[in-house]
């Protein structure tokens, strides 16, 4: 068996669990200012700084250790996953600091390919590469810090769901599953290139559809999982119900949950959902899924019912994906149902 070098737990299932940093920014006594629509205590994807009457600010970073061993592929999917926050508040991104930690004893090479994969996805996005910051470290580390532009009357937020939308998601999930077990060398090929194309699409393409529709409430699904973040844009006011059969997933996930390459940051996902989730039959595999913290993921959008239709006939003209999944319902005693 080959061991992997740097892929050692990569991705966003590096974040730090969705409790424990709920518990600590609750804390976070912030600098008033009426201009900054949207901070970190909307748990949304990125903030929104307004600067006049039309245009506002939309500033994320991202940044975290390798997934895969091709550096160059490493880079790329920390480019799409960082750009993917300002997609997802509506915004366009228009410039990005490069975000890097590296061991200046190893092959300064590893890092310029990093770089240049992260850059290429920049430019597929028309984006700018700035400048940045690095600093060494004993673990590589990488990603972007994006700024971008919205209109602050149509930005959209994570929260706005609407009981009656329709949930639709763009990528399918289980990419922690299928890169833990890339890590143990027990992936299959075609499987791994299926991943590796999701990661490093970029949500662009799915937004530049999406945003011809009312957008009720958007965000993509990262670290936290889909439930986690599904979670988010409920807050509180309402409740989903997923249909478990329309859970879009790559193939060899059953495999991956019953060889238990599972992640820590799934089990956290799982707790931090604690009480607000109910299924209504077990099924672990199909649990373990909808727990498992993506990197670089799709968009999570509720739209308006009606428009599903044509939202769907674009997706498939574009030779994009796009799964209905579910719906927002009145709120009941949970936040979301699985059937």
């Amino acid at each position: 068996m080959k061991e992997k070098l740097y892929c050692k737990s990569g991705g966003c299932s590096a974040k730090l669990g969705a409790k424990k940093l709920t518990h600590i920014l609750e804390k976070i006594d912030k600098y008033p200012n009426s201009n900054l629509l949207v901070g970190f205590d909307s748990h949304d994807d990125a903030s929104v700084y307004q600067i006049n009457e039309h245009q506002a600010i939309v500033s994320t970073l991202d940044f975290f250790p390798p997934m895969v061993e091709d550096p160059y592929l490493f880079g790329q999917i920390a480019a799409t996953n960082a750009l993917s926050d300002v997609y997802a508040m509506g915004g366009t991104p228009l410039t990005a600091l490069n975000i890097v930690c590296f061991n200046d004893q190893d092959d300064l090479n590893i890092l310029g390919k990093i770089i240049e994969g992260g850059n290429d996805k920049l430019k597929e996005a028309k984006v700018v590469l700035s400048g940045g910051h690095s600093i060494k470290d004993e673990s590589t580390k990488y990603g972007l810090s994006v700024t971008g532009i919205v209109d602050p009357n149509k930005m959209i937020q994570n929260n706005g769901v609407q009981v009656g939308d329709t949930l639709i998601l763009t990528k399918k999930l289980g990419v922690g599953l299928a890169l833990n077990a890339y890590r143990l060398n027990d992936a299959r090929q075609e499987i791994l290139d299926e991943v590796f194309k999701s990661m490093t699409t970029l949500n662009k393409y799915a937004f530049d559809v999406l945003n011809k529709y009312t957008l009720h409430a958007l965000t993509d699904v990262t670290g936290f999982g889909l439930l986690v973040h599904l979670d988010e844009m409920l807050n509180e006011k309402a409740s989903a119900f997923l249909d478990k059969e329309s859970i879009p997933y790559f193939k060899d996930c059953p495999y991956y949950v019953d060889e238990f390459y599972l992640s820590g940051g799934g089990q956290h996902n799982r707790n931090a959902m604690k009480n607000k989730v109910c299924f209504d039959e077990e099924n672990f595999i199909l649990e373990e899924i909808l727990y498992d913290p993506q990197t670089s993921g799709g968009l999570l959008a509720s739209v308006a019912s009606d428009d599903i239709e044509n939202i769907l006939n674009d997706f498939n003209q574009a030779g994009l994906a796009c799964y209905v999944i579910g719906k927002i319902v009145e709120k009941d005693q949970f936040n979301i149902y699985v059937r």
